[in-house]
């Protein structure tokens, strides 16, 4: 089973969730993603970058989110989960992708498709992650 000691897994789409889309290039930076994704981490979430990029690609995003300061658990993969189960899916407590259901997006003039809008999302995700807290240790 998956360990419920440490701190909450959040798996994080590249495309459209850290960066507007503009695939297979890198896009502007959504605003405030950074700022949130490192508050995440500080609060002690494990972040997971969980995209469809892959090969070079992939290791672009991964070095592109590093290159913010923000630190990174896992790519692609939960490094725990091979001990429980043999499932290829990502197993977190936690998806944020701009193509989930409910995620709060936004479209400025300068985006051809819309992209998280972490204005909104990022208070949002920081009740979710006090709240696990408080739960995991009450």
């Amino acid at each position: 089973m998956p360990d419920r000691t440490a701190g909450p897994i959040i798996a994080v789409d590249f495309d459209g969730t850290i960066v507007q889309h503009k695939y297979p290039e890198i896009g502007e930076l959504c605003p405030y993603a950074d700022t949130y994704l490192k508050q995440f981490v500080t609060r002690g979430a494990r972040l997971i970058l969980y995209t469809m990029r892959s090969e070079a690609y992939l290791l672009e995003a991964e070095q592109f989110v590093k290159s913010l300061g923000i630190d990174l658990w896992a790519v692609n993969l939960n490094p725990t989960q091979h001990t429980w189960t043999t499932s290829r899916k990502v197993y977190a407590h936690l998806y944020i992708d701009d193509a989930a259901a409910g995620t709060p997006l936004t479209t400025p003039h300068t985006a051809a498709r819309p992209h998280v809008d972490w204005v909104e999302l990022g208070p949002m995700v920081n009740r979710w992650l006090y709240n696990w807290m408080v739960q995991r240790h009450s």
